[in-house]
Formats: C-alpha cells, structure tokens, sequence
C-alpha cells in the first residue's frame, strides 16, 4: 500500500513522537502539513490517508481513485465528508477517548487558575508586589473555593464523565445537558436552558455539529449567570465568537477560557486576540506527550482491525 501521513506537524514537535510505526503497512509518505493544491494532485496514488485536521471532502475523495481507508489521529471528523466517503466505498476510522484524561485536566486547570488567580499572584510577585508588602499575605486578588460550586456540562461522553468525576471530587454540584439519555445519579441531568442558568462553570465537550455549531452565541451567554466562567476545549465553531467578545467585555462573563478556534491557525483579525479577561491556548488540550503515544497505539490497533477485515471505530 501507499499511505500519506498528511499533517506529521501537528504530531509530534522536534521528533519527540517518531512516526516510523506505519513504515509496517507499506510505502509511506510523510508530509509536515500537506497544502490543498498537492493533495487534490496527488490523492489520487494513496491507498491509505491518515491525518488530524487535513481537510478531506467530496472535491478530494472524487479524485482518490484507489483510496479505501482514512485514519483520524483525532476523536473529532468534521473534516472528513463521511457521507461522500461512504458512497466511495471508504472506510474512515476516528480515535476515540485518547485524549480523555488530558481534556479534562486542562478544563480543570483553567478553573483552578481562574478562582485561585495563579497566573494574576505569579505576575504580582514577579514584579515585585510581594517585595513592597507591609504582610506576609498580600489578598489583592480575590479567590473562591471550588467547593459547591456548579459546573454545567454540556455532552457527556467520555470526556464529559471524566470532567463530572474531578468536580465530584473538588465537591462541587454538576449539571449536565445531553442529547443522549444517560444513567448517572451523581450528576444532575437537565435541560440546556436551566444548565446555563444555574451553572457557574459552563464546559461544552461536545461534537461540532449542525446541532452545537454556535450553541454558544448572544442568546445563550445572555441566559447564563452573572459572572460565570466559560471554558470550550471543544471545537471553534460551538461558539460564536463576537457574542463571546461581547459577553466578557460587557462583564457578564467573569472570564472565559479557550482552546480552539473557529479558524485554526487564529486568524489575524479574530476578534478575541487581546481580551483581557479571556486565556487562549493554542488548541494544546489533547497534546501531552503521554496522549500522543496513546493515539499512535489506537490508530495503528484500526488499521490492524481493518486490515484484518473486521474494522472498528468505524464514523457513520
């Protein structure tokens, strides 16, 4: 087989994740990033493409004349036209729950830095507060206990459950609005308009999809409490960004933490660049390097399962 590796970049940084694993199945092509142009002209001698954000849709696989297989390095394929490659015969695989732990230990560390002002004391001392302090305790920031307090989860699968189960254990009250029926006496399930209302947390992790894209708009950051904490560790396009620049410069939101983007890399006109109440990560959450070698395990498990004639993770 031929296999493209289309976007090795966003793999591994400086070789920390050696990709030579796949060299098992075939001829392998490796591309740092592959533009659209080269894809669309040379797409059509791959067997095999495997990527994480590489946009693959109907114009592209029309022109993939031997292709039957396409591995996500990602638990998300809104880049992949599941229904063209369904009609062409091609089976596309996702990687679901790799980065479960990972997306739930940055969600919380956005909250802990937002009602423990870490990065606000840090910067305090570093610039000499602490030093010109008349006390040993300097209270200039205020601070609030994770403790009963209320975090709305919108989505709960595994993602979701793990964030429930680390504010469980921070004792604070969890909400959750799903479109899935689910079975869990520790959370409360509610519907999207009470969870906005009476969470003081909002953390979606859901699927961007014509359900969720820009759930998160004027009408909803308008229904939330006042002063509550907004995370998206998600994707972009759940949120509407201008309603969201609004919401934090209006004050109704305390703050807002992000980690990806409608337009990914940030454009240079996005208009949540230089908020000052907003923490933007570079969409980082599923990226520790633990993570990464879990992911390389599950995708090169679906292609064995694949190969083997019983794929699974298959997206319908």
């Amino acid at each position: 087989m031929k296999i493209l590796i289309a976007d090795c970049a966003t793999l591994t940084q400086n070789d920390d994740l050696p990709l030579t694993v796949f060299k098992q199945y075939g001829e392998v092509v490796y591309n740092l990033n592959i533009s659209r142009d080269e894809l669309l002209d040379t797409v059509h001698e791959y067997d095999m493409i495997l990527c994480n954000k590489t946009i693959i849709d109907k114009a592209v696989i029309e022109k993939a004349e031997k292709l039957k297989y396409i591995g996500l390095f990602a638990t998300g394929y809104n880049n992949i036209d599941i229904a063209c490659a369904r009609e062409h015969g091609i089976t596309v695989c996702n990687a679901g729950s790799y980065s479960t732990s990972a997306v739930a230990q940055q969600t919380f560390a956005y909250i802990l830095n937002h009602y423990s002002a870490v990065n606000k004391y840090n910067d305090f001392v570093q610039n000499g507060g602490w030093q010109q302090s008349p006390t040993f305790s300097v209270l200039c920031y205020p601070t609030d206990e994770l403790k009963d307090k209320t975090i709305g989860i919108i989505g709960y699968g595994s993602i979701g459950r793990r964030v429930a189960e680390i504010a469980l254990a921070f004792e604070m009250k969890v909400l959750v609005y799903t479109r899935t029926p689910k079975n869990d006496d520790r959370v409360k399930f509610v519907s999207l308009d009470e969870l906005l209302r009476e969470s003081d947390i909002v953390s979606p992790h859901c699927p961007l999809n014509e359900h969720s894209r820009e759930m998160f708009n004027k009408e909803a950051f308008a229904k939330m409490k006042d002063g509550a904490f907004f995370i998206n560790t998600a994707r972009g396009g759940v949120i509407n960004e201008q309603d969201l620049f609004d919401a934090l410069n209006s004050g109704k939101l305390s703050g807002a933490a992000i980690d990806v983007l409608s337009e990914e890399p940030m454009n240079k006109a996005c208009v949540l660049k230089g908020v000052p109440n907003l923490i933007i990560t570079p969409h980082t959450a599923w990226a520790p390097l633990e993570t990464r070698k879990r992911l390389i395990g599950i995708v090169t498990d679906n292609i064995d399962a694949f190969l083997d004639g019983k794929p699974k993770n298959v997206v319908f």
